[in-house]
């Protein structure tokens, strides 16, 4: 039987998505989007934001 995609809202962001959550950074508990998950992954090596968000476009483009 196929997994019908669940719906989430990220806490974090407010964005809706259906992909496998990630473990936020932050309380190592609470369930992010990926987007937020890389963002705080990111932002741990020193990422500024102008690139974290080049980075998640270029994620994006190549998932399509």
């Amino acid at each position: 039987m196929k997994d019908i995609p669940v719906e989430k809202a990220c806490p974090k962001c407010g964005q809706i998505f259906t992909e496998r959550p990630a473990v936020s950074r932050v309380d190592g508990v609470t369930l992010i989007c990926p987007d937020c998950g890389t963002r705080e992954a990111l932002a741990s090596l020193g990422v500024d934001p102008e690139e974290q968000d080049a980075i998640i476009n270029i994620i994006h483009e190549k998932m399509q």
